[in-house]
This record gives C-alpha cells, sequence and structure tokens, in this order.
C-alpha cells in the first residue's frame, strides 16, 4: 500500500494549530497529589474526553475511579480483521513545586528556541497530544475509519504510583481487551537518536527500622555501654555490596535472566558511553557491579540503593545524643525473571542474620513490581523500528530503561496484554524538575512516527 501521504501532510500544514492544544491542556494545573487541584484534575479529564470526541471517537466516558477519573474511548470503525490496540496515557503531573527556580510560569506554556516549557509538557500531556495528533492527521484525511481499532485509556493517578488503575482494570476488563497496549509514556535517546524501549527495571521499596535503647541517650554517658543503633544500620547497609559492586541479600541473583551477546551489543551500540552517563549525573566517576558497561549496569541488572537514611539528631549545630531508633529506605530495581516477594525474603534473611541481638529490627513493604520485558522480534516493535527509521532517516536504536513504570507490568498480569513504549520524551527533559519542557522538532517527529505506525499496523 501507499505511505499515509496525505496525514503526514495534514500534519505538517497543522504544526502550529496542534502546538495550541498542547498549550490549552497544559495551562490546567491536574496536580494529582493536591487536594487543592481536584477542581482542575476533573477539568483536565473532561478536555481530553472532548478532544476525543473531536477526532470522531465514540463511548467517550470519564469513569470515575475511588480517587481520580480515567477517560476512555474508542474508534473500532476498522475491521474485526485488525489489530486493536489499548492506548495508555496519564493527564496528571507533579506539582511544580520549587516555583522560584521556573524562569516563567510553570501553567503558562513558554515558548523559547525549540522547546515549549511547562509543567506536564512532556511528562506526559505533550506526549498524549502527540499520539492524538496522529490520530486527527489520519482522521482528517481518510474519514472516521482508522487502519487500526483503537481505546483510549488516558488515567489521573500515573504521578502518585496509579493507586486506582489495578481495581479499574479488573472492573473493566471486557471493555479493555485488546492484542496490543501502546504506551506512550517514555522517551527515545537523544533528538537525533530514536529508540524503542523494550525492557523496563521492576522495583521492590521497604523501610527498614531499628531499635536500640527505649529513649535516646547521652552519648557522654552510655556511648560505649550500649549499641548505637544508628552505628548498626550504617554497618547492615554497607554489608549489602560486596567489593565488586554485587547485591548480597541470598538469592538476589538465582532469577536474573543474562543478557545475551546480541543484546548486549545493542545496549552498547547505544550513545551513551562513561562520558554520557558522567556528564548527565554531574558525578565525579562512576560505580557499580563489576564486569558490565555503565548503560548495562543502569538499565538492564539489578541494584540496591538507599533513598534516605536518617537517626538522631540532624538539626544545626551539636548534640551528642545516642539515638534510640534509626532508619532507611532500600530500594532495589529489579530485572526480569527476579521475583519481588523473593527478593523480600533475602533481605529479612539478610537482617535476621546480620543485626545483632542489641537492636531489633521491622521491615515494612512500601511497594513492589516485577520487571516487563517485550520481544525485540515481534510484529508491534519491528513495525516501531520501521516507522522511526523512515522519519529519523536513520537506524534505531533498542534501549532498555532503568526506571519502573507500574502499569505496564499491571496490564500484563490483570489483561494479559503486552505493551510497546513507544514515546519521544528526552532525558533533558526536566521531567519532576523546573522548568520542564517539549522539544518540538521531536514532537512533530513523533506525530508523523504514530501516523507511520498506525498506517502499518493496519496492514
Amino acid at each position: 500500500m501507499a505511505q499515509p501521504d496525505d496525514a503526514l501532510g495534514y500534519a505538517r500544514a497543522h504544526r502550529e494549530a496542534f502546538i495550541e492544544d498542547v498549550k490549552t491542556i497544559l495551562r490546567i494545573p491536574s496536580v494529582s497529589t493536591a487536594p487543592e487541584h481536584v477542581p482542575d484534575i476533573q477539568k483536565a479529564a473532561e478536555w481530553v474526553a472532548g478532544h476525543l470526541k473531536s477526532l470522531g471517537f465514540q463511548s467517550v466516558k470519564v469513569l470515575p475511579t475511588a480517587r481520580h477519573p480515567v477517560v476512555y474511548g474508542e474508534n473500532l470503525r476498522a475491521s474485526a480483521s485488525k489489530p486493536t490496540l489499548l492506548v495508555y496515557g496519564h493527564y496528571d503531573v507533579q506539582p511544580a513545586e520549587p516555583l522560584e527556580l521556573w524562569t516563567t510560569g510553570a501553567f503558562e506554556p513558554t515558548l523559547r528556541g525549540e522547546n515549549l516549557f511547562a509543567r506536564g509538557a512532556s511528562d506526559m500531556k505533550g506526549q498524549v497530544l502527540c499520539f492524538m495528533k496522529a490520530v486527527e492527521a489520519l482522521v482528517k484525511t481518510s474519514g472516521e475509519t482508522l487502519p487500526v481499532n483503537l481505546k483510549m485509556m488516558i488515567e489521573g493517578e500515573e504521578e502518585i504510583g496509579s493507586p486506582s488503575l489495578p481495581a479499574f482494570l479488573k472492573e473493566h476488563k471486557a471493555l479493555l481487551k485488546a492484542d496490543l497496549c501502546l504506551n506512550g509514556d517514555g522517551g527515545i535517546v537523544g533528538p537525533d537518536a530514536p529508540s524503542i524501549t523494550y525492557g523496563l527495571r521492576g522495583i521492590a521499596y521497604f523501610e527498614i527500622r531499628l531499635t536500640g535503647p527505649a529513649t535516646d541517650l547521652h552519648s557522654g554517658i552510655f556511648g560505649g555501654a550500649v549499641h548505637n543503633p544508628a552505628n548498626v544500620l550504617a554497618k547492615l547497609i554497607a554489608g549489602m555490596h560486596d567489593a565488586e559492586g554485587r547485591v548480597t541479600l541470598p538469592g538476589f541473583y538465582d532469577k536474573v535472566r543474562a543478557l545475551e551477546a546480541d543484546e548486549r551489543a545493542e545496549l552498547n551500540r547505544l550513545p551513551t558511553p562513561e562520558a554520557w552517563w558522567l556528564e548527565k549525573s554531574g558525578a565525579k566517576a562512576l560505580s557499580g557491579e563489576a564486569g558490565y558497561t555503565a548503560t548495562e549496569r543502569a538499565t538492564a541488572r539489578p541494584t540496591l540503593d538507599v533513598n534516605g537514611i536518617w537517626s538522631g539528631f540532624i538539626g544545626k549545630g551539636s548534640k551528642t545524643v545516642l539515638p534510640s531508633k534509626a532508619a532507611a529506605k532500600v530500594s532495589m530495581r529489579l530485572v526480569p525473571d527476579q521475583d519481588p516477594d523473593e527478593i523480600e525474603r533475602g533481605l529479612k534473611a539478610y537482617l535476621g542474620k546480620n543485626a545483632p541481638p542489641t537492636v531489633t529490627w521491622e521491615l515494612e513493604r512500601m511497594g513492589c513490581v516485577r520487571a516487563p520485558l517485550v520481544d525485540r522480534k515481534s510484529k508491534a516493535v519491528r513495525v516501531g523500528m520501521e516507522a522511526l527509521k523512515k522519519v529519523w532517516n536513520r537506524e534505531p536504536y533498542f534501549a532498555r530503561n532503568g526506571g519502573t513504570v507500574p502499569v505496564v507490568s499491571q496490564i500484563q498480569d490483570l489483561l494479559g496484554i503486552d505493551s510497546l513504549l513507544l514515546g519521544f520524551g528526552l532525558p533533558d527533559d526536566n521531567l519532576h524538575a523546573p522548568n520542564e519542557k517539549l522539544h518540538l522538532p521531536t514532537f512533530h517527529r513523533g506525530v508523523e512516527t504514530y501516523v507511520r505506525f498506525l498506517a502499518e499496523m493496519g496492514r
């Protein structure tokens, strides 16, 4: 079949109008964590619903959940032989604070150079509109019948961990039935480095709490006679890695899927040498598990990190206290086929063996998600790679992302649907930080990629 030239021409002719719609939704401060923004959440949901209706979607609904609503709409006019895609996104955003660090207003979208600055510009209102504008280009040039059947599911709680989504997926399992989930909540390696993310890491997050003496003590009177829980915690944490940077928890690596030679070659083809990681992090030197590159360690190997630690007196000045308690938040980024339950058992076994009898310990499980992985040879991945190649006119990269997107595993576990991560955010888009931005040339390339992807999936 011919390429979707008419739709691509429409998209190029309407670029300014597309960005005006992006600006409109960016002006809505749909901060999901703040009770005072509940009306803005509802306003954003209704705006998304209205936009879907304007594109000819049917059965458009703002469906309630225990907290914030999910917007649903469908275009099922393609034949039953065509695939059905469930398209996931979210309309909620992170808080904008600290406001004083924004060059322009967080909810006053401002164009500077090639970038549009506002909270949610990249994460992920801009990405949601990127897909919708591809649909618009197809609808306006070929009628309301699209190359594939679409079901849109745009939620309002992603930035607070999607607490209502599992129940929503279970309740609406029949409604959400599809062949593939297309998830735009991701990005590419760089503006000139198109890529598909085929793997994410999971997470196992815990809080460790130690208690020693019944109350804080004077360190001059009791120091040396009573074991200090802060010292114990520091030693326990230090012992969680060996000299080679490997995690020492019992059974931690038992089910880690080895990286195959061709996969390592693909990852090492990425334009992310050690100098890239140093530049992006601002670190003086890199560290981690021996025998792997920085890219492999950060995206495809399991890790253990302390996310917070506290004990005793941490204010200004001095106070000679021997603290009663010490605590730390610890997260493990998991890879396929690690089981969060087994990781928890390993952590408990480690604490049980290494914590001295001078303290008591307790462990609270804060959240766990397993790691999803997409077959790099699947039809959807092949089509996505070809669409990227045609738009960027260069060979795309395969990439793995070291972060965790819980919805990917939830959709796989609860709906039985695999996800394709095809989004167009950039590493320097300042996600969750002041001066978040959307790179407009990449946005427009993203629209064209989605047009080509949908057209080719329909074949």
